[in-house]
Order: C-alpha cells, then sequence, then structure tokens
C-alpha cells in the first residue's frame, strides 16, 4: 500500500463509536418474516367461517359431517409452505460475500469485517471490492467505480480526492483512502431503500373475487345459520322436543350444511394448489415465486417496463470489431495493431474493457505477445501504452524497424496529444461520434516509431508520461455492452403477445436508444427515445406522453416510479425488472416486480418473482404460467360457484317453508370432491395460453347461475314433492334418510351435469374425465363402508321409480334454466349499462 500520513482512529475513539451505535450494520430483513408469513395465511375471512361452522358441527358430536374443515389445515399449510420455500431460497440468494476490508487505524493497517467499520475510519478501497459505506475520498490512485446499482449507470466513474463514493458501488479499477461519513442505516443506499422496506400484499383478481363472495356470505351466513338452526327445531317439534329428544344436534347439522354449502371452500383451496404447483414449475425454471397471488398477476401484465443493465445486457462489455481508419487499411498491418491492441489490454490487472477486448481477440487466436516496456491504463490519463521490440512494419515483415510505441485510449485525449492534423483528427472524431451514437464505447490506437522522446515516454516508472506528438491513428476499437444473446427473442414474444415493453435505464438515452434498435425493441419501427430529465414531474402529465415514448435514459430512481404510476393512470398492468438498488421503489410500485437473481438484496426483497440465474428468456414462461392458471381457473371456478348459488337457494327455500334440511354435509363433501373439486383440479392444470381479460368475477357469476338455480330447483321441488308422493314422514329418522338419500343422487346428478358443461368439448380426455367420475360416484355408492360414512342409500322400489321422475324433471329445470337464465341475466346488466 502507498504511504500515507494519516494515522486513522485509536482503538478508544472506535470503542466509542460502537457504543454510540455508528456502527456499518443494518438490520435489514431480506424478504418477509415466518410470522408475517404464517399470520398471512392462517388469519384469513376464509379460515375463520369455515372454523367456526367446524366447531359448530364437532359440538353436536358428529365428527363425520365436519370433515370439511380439513380444507382450512390443507389450504393453510399450501400456502405456508410454499411461501417459506421462497423465503429460504430468497435468503440463500440474498446472503452478501462476508469480504474483510483493510482499515488504517492507530497508524497501521488491520482486516477487519463490514460490520466492524466504523464512522470516520479509514478504509482501503481495492479493486474488485465493493464499497462498504458512504465515504470521502482522502487519496485516490486511479480508483474507478461501477456505481449501476445506485444509478442504473452502466459507465464506471473516475474518481479523484474531494470526491464521495457510495456502499453498494464497487471498484473495478485502481486504488483509494477513503473516509468514511455514513455508516449502517444512515448510508445512501440504506437511505434508497428505506421506502421500498414496507411489506405490499400483491392484489389477486381472482382472491380479490373469491374474497367478495366471503363477504357478501359472512353477512348472510350468521343471520341465516341462526334462522335455519330455528326452522330445523320446528322442522322436529320445537325447542322443548329438541332439546329433550337431542335432535338440536341435527338441526345444527342441518344447518351448517346449508352455510358450509355456501362458502366455495374448495375454490378457495384450488387457487393455493394451483398457484403453488406453477410456483413449483416455475422453480424449474430457476423462477423463484415470492408470494403465491403474482401467478395471477402475470397473466394480466400487458405493459413491461425493462431496465437495461442486467436484463436486456448482462452487465458486461464485449469486444466487436477494429476498425483500421483510412490510411492504415493493410490486411496484414490490421492483424498486427489487433496483436498490439491484445498487448495493450494484457495488463496485471485490465479493467472491464480490457477483460473485454482480451475475450473477444482470444476468441480469433490472438494471444500475448512480447512487450519491452508498459505505461499501464490510467483513468487519469485515459490511455495506455506499450512498447514491442523487433516489431514489423506495414508490410508485416519482421525486418522493420527496431522497435514501436502502441498507445491505446479514449479518442479526444489521445488525439489531443498527437500533433493537429486539422481536417484529418476531425473526420476521425465525426466517426468516433458515429459510432457512440450508435451505442459503442469507442476506442482509438496509435502508433510512434521508436524515438528518443518516446522512449521515455514509455518507460513505465516515469512521474508523468505523456503521448508522442508524432504518433500517427490507426484504428478504431468499438466495444459495447454485451446484449443477452436471448434479449431479441424474448422481446419478439412479448409483441406478438401484445404486451408493451419499455427500456427505462439510468444510462446515456443514446446508447440505450442504440441497444434498443439492436434488439428490435419496437420491431421494424424506430423506437422513441427521450432524455428523462426533459419529462415532466406530474404523473398525470407524464401519463399523456408515456404512451408514445419505448425509451427512457438518465432516469432517477423516483422518476422509475413516477413512470409506473403514469402507466397505471393508463390502466396499464405494470411489470418492472430490475437489478440495482435505484430499481427497488419502481418494482415495488409495479403490479409485479421481477428481480435478477444477481440483485442487490433490498430488491430482492420487494419483488414477487426473482430469475435466479438472471436469465431473461425466462419471462415468457413465467407469463405462460400465470395466463394458464388464470384461465383455468376462471373455467373451474364455475363449478364452485354454482354450488354457493344452490346452497344459498336451498337454505333460503327451508327457512321460508320450514322443512328437514334436505341433506348432509358429509353429502356435499362426497359430491362436491367427485364433480367439482378433483375434476377442478385436473382441467386447472391443463395447457392454456389465453391472456387474461379483467372481469373475472362477473363472467364467473353468469355462468354459475343457470347451473345453480337448476339445482336448488331441483332440490327443492323434490323436497316439497316427494314426501307426498312416497308417503314418507320427514320427522321419523327412516324417511328422512331416505329422502337425503334420494336428493344426494339428485345432487350428483346435477353437479355432473354441470360438470360436462365446464369440461367442454367433451372430446379426447375431457369427456373420458366426465365419464370416469360419474362412474366413480355410482361405484362408491356400492362399497359398503363408503355407503356407510357418506350415509348414501341406493334406491329400490318405488323409492328408485320416484328417483328417476325427479331425476327426468331435474334435467328439465336444467334444461330451462341453461337458456333462460343467461338470457334475463344480460338483459339486467344492459339495463344497468344504459342508466
Amino acid at each position: 500500500m502507498p504511504k500515507i500520513d494519516e494515522t486513522g482512529l485509536s482503538a478508544d475513539e472506535v470503542a466509542q463509536r460502537v457504543a454510540a451505535g455508528t456502527v456499518n450494520r443494518v438490520k435489514d430483513s431480506t424478504s418477509r418474516s415466518v410470522k408475517d408469513i404464517v399470520r398471512a395465511n392462517v388469519f384469513t375471512l376464509f379460515n375463520g367461517i369455515i372454523l367456526a361452522a367446524m366447531v359448530m358441527v364437532l359440538a353436536t358430536g358428529s365428527w363425520k359431517d365436519a370433515v370439511f374443515g380439513f380444507v382450512i389445515i390443507i389450504n393453510t399449510g399450501i400456502g405456508i409452505v410454499t411461501e417459506l420455500k421462497a423465503k429460504r431460497t430468497l435468503d440463500r440468494l440474498s446472503i452478501l460475500v462476508a469480504s474483510d476490508y483493510l482499515v488504517h487505524r492507530d497508524g497501521r493497517d488491520v482486516e477487519i469485517a463490514h460490520d466492524g467499520i466504523v464512522m470516520d475510519d479509514l478504509v482501503w478501497i481495492r479493486s474488485g471490492e465493493q464499497v462498504p459505506a458512504d465515504a470521502e475520498i482522502i487519496s485516490s490512485w486511479g480508483l474507478e467505480v461501477d456505481e449501476s446499482m445506485l444509478t442504473g449507470e452502466s459507465r464506471t466513474v473516475r474518481k479523484k480526492s474531494g470526491d464521495d463514493v457510495y456502499s453498494g458501488s464497487t471498484a473495478v479499477s485502481g486504488l483509494a483512502l477513503v473516509k468514511v461519513t455514513a455508516v449502517g442505516e444512515r448510508s445512501y443506499a440504506a437511505t434508497l431503500t428505506a421506502k421500498a422496506k414496507v411489506y405490499r400484499k400483491t392484489v389477486s383478481d381472482l382472491n380479490k373475487g373469491i374474497n367478495t363472495i366471503l363477504k357478501f356470505m359472512t353477512f348472510l351466513v350468521v343471520p341465516l345459520c341462526v334462522l335455519l338452526i330455528l326452522s330445523q327445531l320446528r322442522a322436529v317439534g320445537g325447542w322443548s322436543e329438541a332439546l329433550a329428544t337431542g335432535q338440536w344436534r341435527q338441526a345444527v347439522v342441518s344447518a351448517v350444511a346449508g352455510v358450509v354449502g355456501m362458502i366455495p371452500e374448495g375454490l378457495v383451496l384450488l387457487t393455493s394448489l394451483n398457484f403453488a404447483v406453477a410456483a413449483m414449475r416455475l422453480a424449474r425454471h430457476e423462477t423463484l415465486v415470492q408470494e403465491l397471488e403474482s401467478v395471477e398477476t402475470l397473466a394480466r401484465v400487458d405493459c413491461l417496463n425493462l431496465d437495461k443493465t442486467g436484463t436486456i445486457t448482462d452487465g458486461g462489455i464485449a469486444f466487436d470489431r477494429i476498425i483500421m481508419l483510412e490510411d492504415a487499411k493493410h490486411a496484414d498491418f490490421e492483424r498486427e495493431a489487433a496483436q498490439a491492441l491484445y498487448d495493450l489490454a494484457n495488463e496485471e490487472q485490465p479493467n472491464a474493457t480490457g477483460r473485454a477486448v482480451l475475450a473477444g481477440l482470444g476468441e480469433r487466436g490472438y494471444g500475448p505477445g512480447e512487450v519491452a516496456r508498459r505505461v499501464p491504463f490510467s483513468s487519469a490519463r485515459k490511455w495506455s501504452a506499450i512498447v514491442r521490440a523487433g516489431a514489423g512494419n506495414d508490410s508485416g515483415s519482421t525486418a522493420g524497424r527496431a522497435a514501436q510505441t502502441w498507445y491505446m485510449g479514449a479518442p479526444e485525449v489521445v488525439l489531443a496529444g498527437l500533433d493537429d492534423e486539422g481536417a484529418a483528427h476531425a473526420a476521425i472524431l465525426e466517426q468516433v461520434n458515429t459510432y457512440a451514437g450508435q451505442g459503442s464505447r469507442v476506442l482509438l490506437i496509435a502508433r510512434a516509431h521508436e524515438t528518443g522522446v518516446n522512449a521515455e515516454t514509455a518507460r513505465s516508472d516515469a512521474d508523468e508520461p505523456t503521448l508522442d506528438p508524432h504518433a500517427e491513428p490507426v484504428a478504431l476499437v468499438l466495444c459495447s455492452e454485451r446484449i443477452r444473446p436471448d434479449a431479441e427473442r424474448t422481446l419478439a414474444w412479448f409483441r406478438e403477445q401484445g404486451v408493451r415493453c419499455r427500456i427505462i435505464s439510468g444510462d446515456n438515452p443514446v446508447t440505450v436508444g442504440a441497444i434498443a434498435r439492436r434488439v428490435r425493441l419496437t420491431g421494424e419501427r424506430e423506437p422513441v427515445t427521450v432524455d428523462a430529465r426533459e419529462l415532466p414531474d406530474d404523473p398525470t402529465e407524464l401519463d399523456r406522453l408515456i404512451e408514445d415514448i419505448d425509451v427512457i435514459g438518465r432516469v432517477l430512481p423516483d422518476q422509475k416510479k413516477l413512470i409506473v404510476d403514469a402507466l397505471h393512470e393508463r390502466d396499464y398492468t405494470v411489470a418492472m425488472t430490475g437489478d440495482g438498488v435505484n430499481d427497488a421503489l419502481a418494482i415495488k410500485e409495479a403490479d409485479l416486480g421481477i428481480a435478477m437473481g444477481n440483485a442487490a438484496p433490498a430488491t430482492k426483497a420487494v419483488a414477487q418473482i426473482v430469475l435466479v440465474d438472471s436469465k431473461f428468456s425466462h419471462l415468457p414462461d413465467v407469463v405462460a404460467r400465470g395466463r394458464q392458471v388464470m384461465a383455468n381457473m376462471e373455467r373451474v371456478a364455475g363449478l364452485f360457484l354454482v354450488k354457493t348459488v344452490y346452497s344459498a337457494l336451498i337454505s333460503l327455500g327451508v327457512v321460508l317453508t320450514q322443512i328437514p334440511y334436505p341433506y348432509l354435509p358429509r353429502h356435499i363433501t362426497y359430491i362436491g370432491a367427485l364433480t367439482i373439486g378433483v375434476p377442478a383440479f385436473i382441467l386447472a392444470l391443463a395447457p392454456n395460453t389465453r391472456k387474461y381479460i379483467p372481469g373475472f368475477l362477473g363472467r364467473v357469476v353468469r355462468f354459475a347461475l343457470p347451473g345453480g338455480i337448476a339445482t336448488g330447483l331441483s332440490v327443492l321441488i323434490t323436497a316439497w314433492t316427494l314426501p307426498a308422493i312416497m308417503g314418507w314422514d320427514v320427522t321419523a329418522a327412516a324417511d328422512l334418510a331416505r329422502l337425503r338419500a334420494t336428493e344426494a343422487i339428485i345432487l350428483f346428478v346435477m353437479g355432473v351435469f354441470v360438470l360436462a358443461r365446464v369440461a367442454r368439448p367433451l372430446t379426447g380426455w375431457r369427456g373420458l374425465m366426465v365419464l370416469v367420475f360419474a362412474a366413480a360416484g355410482v361405484i362408491g355408492m356400492l362399497i359398503p363402508f363408503v355407503a356407510r360414512f357418506f350415509a348414501l342409500i341406493i334406491p329400490t322400489g318405488s323409492t328408485l321409480v320416484a328417483t328417476l321422475i325427479a331425476l327426468i324433471g331435474s334435467a328439465f329445470i336444467f334444461a330451462i334454466c341453461l337458456f333462460a337464465v343467461p338470457a334475463a341475466t344480460h338483459a339486467i346488466l344492459e339495463r344497468r349499462l344504459h342508466r
């Protein structure tokens, strides 16, 4: 290390700062806590309703009728286990490398841990290290830092004495001694991410629809449950008779049968299962889903904001080509220039551009050559030089001059140090500006024949090396940000799917626009590029402009959030990708936040989706999986809401006519499993790429009403007429059991009708599935244990005839409702629309 005059903090001063709490430690939770995950999955409205119903049934001693309560355990368990698994993966991703830093204390250098740094410490920042805390540079020896994680700017920044450096940036070359000015939660990065730490639950259209139903049922269930209990008590002879005979228990069970039937518990369970399965499938493709509900949001995304660095590009630099200048175009000389370029880049610690040149030329067969002397690259000089002994002449022969000096550096700097050739240099700069405008990083190679002056220039130990003014420009070197090979293909997929993509970056808008053209962001159309400094600060004004903009450069973190807000004003469902701390606010504000696996911990913590291997190409599969979930869930949700409709209708009919409840909770469990639950799970996993359209609940209700009304009327009409026809006394246990067994058969057949309607077209495996579950229901009735457990009775004799007549009537009612109810519903909606 260079010698310095400062002694740094003493041991006592360090102890005082530790006692005062000015230590470089941040209480940073990288993801949701276990307690938050458990609370969110346990304390739900659905769990509360089902638990209350289960407790009521268990209080009667009829545990067989309480099996519906297991759905709470299964549903809650799925949510907790899946989100805990995501948390563990995220926490592993977020663990920072436990680096030690070289700190100058008591006049000597000591290695300490990141958390051991205190306020006012003198810290050495070495090439390759992440800056551990905000600091002011005391002395710099060519320090260059990458601040892209904080600013989005992909170019490295040269730092000199008096400049500030921020935690989260990375030293890419050089060395500096810095004095710490802010630690822990007071640092720039911690301050920037503080706004993003508050957890915000993903809004799920599906769960919102289910919760709307549950809230409605909450207001309906309590009074209806009371009325059902009263009606069932009257049906068995009143309060005193029910209490004396113990039939109050049956009254409670019957009431719960009506309540449970109205709650789409299977839909809630299937939603969790489907989200969990989608999350597991995505995990196989290195895509981590932190919140199950975000799977649904994937289906609704119609606007995708992409951060350039880390998403479109991988953050690295790629060597493109050497362009020989007009006076130096010669095949052999081009090879010599390429070899010189390799040797110029082949330093002990090459910077990012040097590494890119070495990799690019290495793939073309170049390797290290003989270098007599070297002047390493300096960010202060902005050029490097080598002396090659025995270099050949322009024709490529080895019998040329004894030695040559080659220079590589920033074109404007190198040309400024050469003898002014007026128009020639101006032409070169114009060429440089053209390539820079296309998004390239441009370097200039110059060559000088060895002279006395040049020999002094090339000395590596010279205090202040200078360019040989007689050197001649030879070639331009073009480098660019390394674009992910899958970027163009992925963006084409989104265009085909109708998803509007924009690139939002902190980098130069010219550079970002050039990259957008290379990856064909807008297809054949030229992308519209703007500088964020020209945009208004008001979201309302911005939303009028944003529709026509494809690329925005020089974007600050708060502006990224503002852009997301403006897109929300235009009713877009916005997804935002990113990897830097500067992306955290926008990722949190977006409907769906997507972080790269190499992202800053704070960014991954607020994202709903993490692409673990940082591959942009996973996004089409992510969106397709979300569409599959939502399209299929809409298909099967109708199955569950049919049960809600007919249960509400039957409960209302029972209360009004004071009849015994027509079936038991265990009947609903058996029938629901065979005609709703298991078939729905199979249908939910079927391939489906339909884009999700808002209005899930309205479409599902319109589907559910015909089947629900038909089933409810069939059960009620049978309950009102069959006892009179058959001469049954429903106050007698045996006759009531026969009636309920018949009603269970009617429910089952109507359930098969509804299943067949949902599964259309009934070709191939769909038709076979309906037949299999219909047969399973009949076979189950023939198995003694199943029949006893679920209180199923196979009708015989006159009961069989009555059941068949009831089924014919039910089919007729179903057919009428199938055509009449949708027409009536459509007419009502039309009248409301035109008011």
